[in-house]
C-alpha cells in the first residue's frame, strides 16, 4: 500500500464532526491527501448509526463516506504494535480506551498521522496527532 505524506488516519471523532456538518473539519478532510479509516473506527461508526434515531439515513451517510476512504484492517503486524503500545501505556500508568490503542497501532504500522479530537492520543509514543 502506498501512503503519501499528506495521507491521514481518521478517528471517529473527526468523521462524526464531518457528519454533523462541522465546516472546519469537512474543509480539512477534503484538502487532505488520501483518507484512511481503521476497521475499528468503521465498527464504531456502524454502532453509532444503528443506535441513532435515524439509522437508515446514517447508514447511507456512512456508506457514502466509506467510498471516499481506504479501510485498514487489523492484522498480525497491527497486533504486535498494539501489544507494544498497550505495554508502554500500562508501564507509564496511562490507560486509554481499547479501540484507541488499536487505532494508534495502525497509525504506527502505516506511519500515518491520526486526525482526532481526543487528547489521550498524546500519551502514545511514536505517533503524530493532528487536532482538527
Amino acid at each position: 500500500m502506498h501512503v503519501t505524506g499528506s495521507s491521514v488516519l481518521l478517528d471517529s471523532t473527526i468523521v462524526i464532526h464531518h457528519f454533523r456538518r462541522n465546516d472546519e473539519v469537512t474543509k480539512k478532510l477534503f484538502s487532505s491527501g488520501p483518507l484512511f479509516l481503521p476497521s475499528v473506527v468503521v465498527g464504531e461508526l456502524y454502532h453509532g448509526a444503528y443506535k441513532s434515531n435515524q439509522p437508515e439515513k446514517n447508514l447511507e451517510l456512512l456508506a457514502n463516506f466509506l467510498l471516499l476512504t481506504t479501510v485498514l484492517p487489523v492484522d498480525v503486524a497491527t497486533s504486535n504494535y498494539y501489544g507494544q503500545i498497550k505495554a508502554a501505556l500500562a508501564k507509564a500508568g496511562n490507560l486509554i480506551p481499547e479501540n484507541d490503542i488499536w487505532i494508534a497501532a495502525l497509525a504506527r504500522e502505516y506511519q500515518l498521522p491520526i486526525a482526532t479530537r481526543d487528547k489521550h492520543f498524546e500519551l502514545v509514543p511514536g505517533i503524530t496527532v493532528l487536532y482538527w
